[in-house]
């Protein structure tokens, strides 16, 4: 997952690439958050090859806006594995884990609106536009803060 997120590629739509320890630390979070709430960002691991090709999943977010707290259903690939559809697959997976599993309400995805393949992801996973905000963790960069997100709630039952 190191080389993952240090990759500036992988990272061109955040403010900086990660280090190891850096890395290391998002890892132990979102084990707590697993052990806390039953779902986080999981490893994704390619079914033929067996490798780590980044992860996909879900995790609570509590920033500042008018949408949070809330579920967010993100993913971060390694660049071999993009274009093959597997960031949706994974996707698809964890949405409906969220909505039949997890019993959550609401699931969100955040991308600055530049990110244009995360988007494409949301879409596809059958989330809708819920509207543009300034991500309060990215107001010192003017070229990310403006973001998207999307969003679904939990289908009602007849």
């Amino acid at each position: 997952m190191s080389a993952i997120s240090s990759d500036p590629e992988v990272m061109r739509h955040f403010p900086a690439t990660l280090t190891p320890a850096e890395t290391s630390a998002f890892i132990q979070r979102a084990s707590a958050h697993y052990d806390k709430k039953g779902y986080t960002y999981f490893a994704a691991v390619h079914r033929k090859s067996g490798d780590l090709i980044g992860f996909i999943g879900l995790s609570d977010q509590t920033y500042k806006s008018p949408f949070t707290p809330a579920t967010d259903i993100g993913w971060r690939l390694s660049p071999k594995y993009w274009g093959r559809g597997l960031a949706t697959e994974g996707a698809k997976a964890c949405l409906k884990y969220a909505f039949e599993e997890a019993n959550l309400t609401a699931v969100i995805a955040v991308a600055v609106t530049g990110n244009l393949a995360s988007i494409r992801v949301m879409e596809k996973i059958g989330l809708e536009e819920w509207g543009h905000f300034d991500h309060p963790a990215l107001m010192d960069h003017e070229e990310l803060k403006r973001c998207v997100v999307y969003g679904s709630r939990k289908p009602v039952s007849l």
